[in-house]
């Protein structure tokens, strides 16, 4: 089982736990489903606008759009909503719906298409650049779908956040100047508002959008915020567990903080902000290259000595030319360990892991990867897929 299917997993039991436990016991009666969504940081847009029509949920993973037994939280009017204000813990409320109590396991959200009475539903706002349709997949009109495992109890609330990686959902298209919507969600359970957060400083000057805070599992980012203009981030929802936090900026090296745990019970803090995180200076290397299909994806991961190993680069892939790059640090990587209420924070560079990193391309559930040194010049990279 590989990471992605460990944390559905995870999160499924989670919500099973909250809602009363999956032995059906309040299987008959009515339940409510509500429905939040945030955001991960964008890379490169001061705006990402999707208009949002309904949330449809079913207990069959195969049922079809047509199909009786759909569940829906409908929004009337549809409502756009610019996924780059639901950062640092902020969540947008689409809504609820009472259904039949029992175990939901496909999700679908619907957005509204971009017709003539409203040609920018759904947009992007390049930085620098004027606002520009978005082309969203033929399957938006019967909506986005995810595979979940949501059980409703009788008479109580599951409350569910889906997680819309605008970063991670936009694609150039080469020269175009046009951009497709390639949604990346996952869905999260809220079990408590009394936890499920992890919450710390960097650096004030490293309070700007360029910046990213993530919480990990096993090199997958969980969930991801930039810092606001005083370096504050709110990681907010995250499963319980322990987390590796990772933070990237333009500039310095990348610095990750182990066994950062979150409960339900209280929020995690890491550090005050007068021990705020600020990673030391570095030098960047551009890396480029190009994959086939461009409907991959790529990822630079730095392996520390002794672990962990984290995500510290997303790389865009265009979707006409398949091109990928990335900005990484040569200097040595900085690692902590999490410890409550500290009194000092003290980060310790990895020399051995200076420069090193590991692309990641995947295509239809196949991987491959290459290692780098971005220490010198790195030849442009090339991952075929069949």
């Amino acid at each position: 089982m590989n990471i992605r299917s460990k944390l559905a997993t995870a999160f499924a039991a989670a919500l099973l736990a909250a809602c009363g436990g999956g032995d059906g016991g309040g299987i008959g009666g009515t339940g409510t489903l509500h429905v939040s969504m945030t955001d991960a940081p964008s890379c490169g847009y001061d705006q990402v606008n999707v208009t949002i029509d309904r949330v449809r949920v079913h207990q069959s993973s195969t049922a079809a759009d047509a199909d009786g037994g759909w569940s829906e939280v409908v929004l009337s009017p549809a409502r756009r909503v610019d996924l780059l204000t639901l950062q640092n813990g902020v969540l947008e409320d689409l809504g609820q719906t009472q259904l039949p109590a029992g175990k939901y396991t496909q999700l679908r959200l619907v957005l509204a298409p971009n017709d003539a009475a409203n040609p920018l539903a759904n947009s992007v706002v390049p930085t620098g650049g004027a606002e520009t349709a978005l082309t969203t997949p033929s399957a938006q009109q019967s909506g986005l779908k995810m595979n979940v495992d949501i059980d409703v109890a009788a008479d109580k609330i599951a409350d569910v956040v889906l997680d819309f990686d605008a970063c991670k959902s936009v694609v150039k298209r080469g020269n175009s100047g046009q951009y497709n919507l390639k949604p990346v969600i996952t869905v999260t359970p809220v079990l408590s508002d009394a936890g499920l957060r992890v919450i710390g400083y960097v650096d004030p000057a490293l309070g700007t959008a360029s910046t990213q805070v993530s919480v990990q599992a096993a090199g997958v980012p969980v969930k991801a915020t930039a810092p606001d203009a005083t370096g504050k981030f709110v990681l907010y929802p995250v499963p319980v567990g322990t987390y590796d936090l990772v933070v990237t900026a333009s500039g310095r090296v990348n610095a990750v903080m182990t066994g950062v745990p979150v409960i339900t019970t209280a929020f995690t803090t890491v550090n005050s902000a007068a021990l705020a995180i600020s990673p030391p200076v570095a030098t960047q290397r551009a890396v480029t290259g190009t994959v086939t299909p461009a409907t991959a994806t790529v990822r630079a991961l730095q392996p520390f000595t002794t672990g962990p190993t984290v995500e510290v680069g997303w790389g865009a892939v265009d979707a006409t030319t398949g091109a990928f790059s990335f900005s990484l640090p040569i200097e040595a990587p900085v690692k902590t360990a999490y410890v409550a209420n500290p009194v000092t924070l003290t980060f310790t560079p990895d020399a051995t892991a200076a420069g090193k990193y590991t692309l990641e391309a995947a295509s239809a559930g196949a991987v491959k990867t290459t290692s780098i040194n971005a220490s010198a010049v790195v030849p442009p990279v090339t991952f075929t897929f069949p």
